[in-house]
């Protein structure tokens, strides 16, 4: 990616300010969609405009597409439905067409739509905004090579070429049957050596990795992994080839769902960048963070109630942080497994119960290694017969086996229920582990003093 430095930014600045359209046609000409969309961020909106205008269709929608969609939605602000949908919509595949529709208004996307010149585009773009955006349907495209299976090799070679001629990239042809059913797949290499070949089906390769169009992002980025794929068919509900997915649609689907998954386990409520206003930002951060003010006060209402306890025994006052905080980091851990198992698939909902009794047996040696070395440390430090040095052992315990049976029950329930459970691994597991070894530490102190005497 090219680096753009004060200089360079200055200079096309003072282009766009004079509209000294030879010079900026000259600067843009030269420079990749990606580095294009780069420079817009340094540049004022009037600025970013104006340069776009200059752009042909085919680059001005590159560098659409490139942009963070908060800049999309700047640079579309000031724009009319119908040039939106001629300048940009049109020089468009139909999957990077619905998701810039999918941003825009509900009117004006009917507006939009009203105005894309060609009417299969248009409904093939109709079609797919009717899928989820987190599915396979929701991700394909509908631009692809098809060859029926019962033509011959002259005249699917001739089919191919009319197909190819708007198609920027092509990865594989795909065999249909008369009904439209995916078949299988025609190699390039059998274009070459079998150009006489009678009919398509005695050349193609069969059984083709294939998902359906209700097949979550998650399970088609895994597949995708799995059999190294660039591109994969996407079929409905009774076989037929409707679109595909290409692994440059699911590397952005994915960066975006690991950039939310990593705010919401960081305590933030929405999507937010460095860039966005006080406003947007504080509303994605407050409120996880009143939620860790709940906490508080539910843990002081704990220690209210414990209050005779510190008179008999202040020392009890010094382990509070670390019951808190070893609750809490144990079970970021086991959620963290969790949910990074769900996510690359080698942990299912079904291993629910074996998932849990392996984190106790963690949970088990964990605890017991801390607990003796707290021991060990209290016992010279106090008195190995003080409630306190028992208490704090066999508290850490309890807290260790909870928070590693918590950190995973969580997310499991989480995914059973369709939700992130991203949402395991942040603030909510602290505030709630938090408070629950607090109250384990506080009773069991007060069970052994009440013994101990």
């Amino acid at each position: 990616m090219k680096e753009f430095n004060e200089e360079y930014i200055d200079n096309v600045r003072h282009i766009a300010d004079a509209h000294d359209e030879a010079a900026a046609k000259q600067m843009l000409e030269d420079l990749h969609p990606a580095d294009i969309a780069e420079l817009f961020k340094e540049l004022d909106l009037e600025e970013a405009e104006y340069l776009n205008r200059l752009l042909d269709g085919d680059k001005a929608a590159d560098v659409l597409m490139e942009l963070d969609e908060e800049d999309r939605r700047k640079l579309l602000s000031d724009m009319e439905p119908e040039d939106i949908a001629r300048k940009f919509v049109d020089h468009l595949d139909t999957d990077e067409a619905v998701d810039l529709i999918q941003e825009l208004d509900e009117e004006d996307r009917d507006e939009v739509l009203s105005h894309i010149d060609d009417v299969e585009q248009a409904g093939d773009i109709i079609d797919l905004l009717k899928y989820d955006e987190d599915t396979a349907g929701g991700l394909m495209g509908t631009e692809m090579l098809v060859v029926n299976e019962n033509w011959s090799m002259p005249e699917c070679i001739k089919q191919l070429r009319m197909q190819a001629e708007d198609m920027d990239e092509i990865y594989y042809v795909y065999v249909v049957d008369n009904d439209d059913k995916l078949r299988g797949t025609l190699p390039l290499k059998e274009l070459i050596t079998h150009p006489s070949v009678s009919k398509i089906k005695n050349v193609m390769e069969t059984d083709p990795v294939a998902v359906k169009t209700d097949t979550t992002l998650d399970d088609v980025a895994i597949d995708f992994e799995k059999y190294d794929l660039v591109a994969m068919p996407v079929i409905d509900s009774i076989g037929r080839l409707v679109g595909h997915i290409t692994v440059d649609d699911v590397m952005d689907r994915v960066r975006e769902s690991s950039e939310r998954d990593y705010q919401l386990a960081s305590g933030l409520s929405q999507d937010v960048e460095s860039d966005d206003t006080l406003w947007q930002q504080t509303k994605a951060r407050l409120p996880w963070l009143l939620m860790g003010i709940v906490g508080g006060i539910g843990n002081s209402l704990i220690l209210g109630n414990f209050e005779q306890g510190f008179v008999t025994n202040p020392a009890m006052a010094l382990f509070i942080p670390m019951i808190g905080g070893t609750g809490g980091n144990v079970g970021i851990q086991s959620s963290a497994i969790v949910v990074q198992g769900l996510a690359n698939g080698s942990l299912d909902l079904k291993d629910t119960g074996r998932q849990i009794l392996k984190e106790v047996g963690v949970g088990f040696v964990n605890g017991l290694v801390i607990s003796l070395l707290v021991f060990i440390y209290n016992a010279f430090q106090l008195n190995p017969l003080n409630p306190t040095t028992v208490a704090v052992s066999l508290s850490l315990m309890a807290v260790v086996l909870f928070a590693s049976v918590f950190g995973t029950f969580v997310p499991l329930t989480l995914e059973r229920f369709k939700i992130d459970p991203a949402l395991a691994t942040g603030p909510f597991i602290s505030i709630t582990n938090d408070i629950i070894g607090m109250l384990i530490y506080m009773l069991i102190c007060s069970w052994l003093m009440s013994v101990l005497g």
